[in-house]
């Protein structure tokens, strides 16, 4: 059975959903999938934010 990569639980595959953190394709649960998305969206805003305080035009 395959596991979440982040909680190590047990699930159909089914269950998991795909992710790419860090570069890396991960499987992920429901709960854990949620929370990832949660913190890359925060990383996001967070780099937008310091980029619009340096006057940066370009993307990365």
């Amino acid at each position: 059975m395959p596991k979440c990569k982040i909680c190590s639980e047990s699930f159909d595959k089914d269950e998991l959903s795909s992710m790419s953190i860090k570069g890396k394709k991960v499987q992920l649960c429901e709960e854990c999938f949620e929370i990832a998305q949660e913190e890359e969206n925060i990383l996001e805003e967070s780099e937008a934010v310091v980029q619009n305080m340096m006057g940066f035009k370009g993307r990365r």
